[in-house]
């Protein structure tokens, strides 16, 4: 005989306060004592669904992205403003941004939490944005031979990496030009370093 069916309203009830406490007090006031009496539930309960109180926070991040639809208007630009406005509003979200400073130094120091925040968390986002760039593709809009994840990080690198540093400003218009440099790249002598650059020679 199978176990005892896992009840999936305390499931629900754990990852929904889970939320509302990193809003409260943040990622290193989390407890799982405080996450058990907000869910009504037990420490047991928690323990028994996941192996650590950081995997509750990244199922917690999965849950809502699970429902995002991948944009498709017919505009490979517009498609990837979406994308990268998504990215950029979430940076002022508790289940992203507020936490991912105290969060990356965890992902540093354990393999397994790191694989399952870029597989359950990540990967989605990545899977979303490769269906705009193949249909992009597929009209003709962007190269046959793009490098999908190199395009990616070009986006998202620029959108985290001002997040995290806080040098210049982060904002709309600020998604506008992300676009805009990775839809016709930021330099005009084609694919191979000029005959001037010496950064390649030997």
């Amino acid at each position: 005989m199978g176990g005892r069916p896992r009840d999936e309203r305390i499931t629900d009830a754990v990852l929904h306060s889970t939320r509302e406490l990193l809003g409260e007090v943040g990622y290193h006031g989390l407890t799982v004592e405080a996450l058990a009496a907000r869910a009504e539930t037990t420490k047991t309960a928690i323990r028994r669904r996941w192996p650590s109180l950081k995997h509750v926070v990244i199922a917690a991040m999965t849950h809502d992205d699970l429902l995002r639809a991948t944009p498709d208007t017919g505009c490979t630009h517009c498609d990837l403003l979406v994308l990268v406005e998504e990215l950029r509003l979430s940076m002022d979200d508790v289940m992203l941004g507020k936490i991912l400073p105290a969060l990356l130094l965890d992902l540093a120091d354990d393999e397994d939490l790191k694989r399952r925040f870029l597989g359950s968390f990540w990967k989605p986002r990545r899977e979303r944005a490769d269906r705009v760039l193949e249909r992009a593709v597929a009209r003709g809009e962007l190269r046959a031979d793009l490098d999908f994840a190199l395009a990616q990080d070009l986006a998202a690198g620029a959108v985290v990496y001002r997040f995290l540093f806080e040098h210049a400003e982060l904002d709309r218009a600020m998604s506008e030009r992300i676009v805009e440099y990775v839809m016709q790249g930021i330099g005009d002598v084609g694919p191979s370093p000029s005959p001037l650059c010496t950064a390649t020679r030997t």
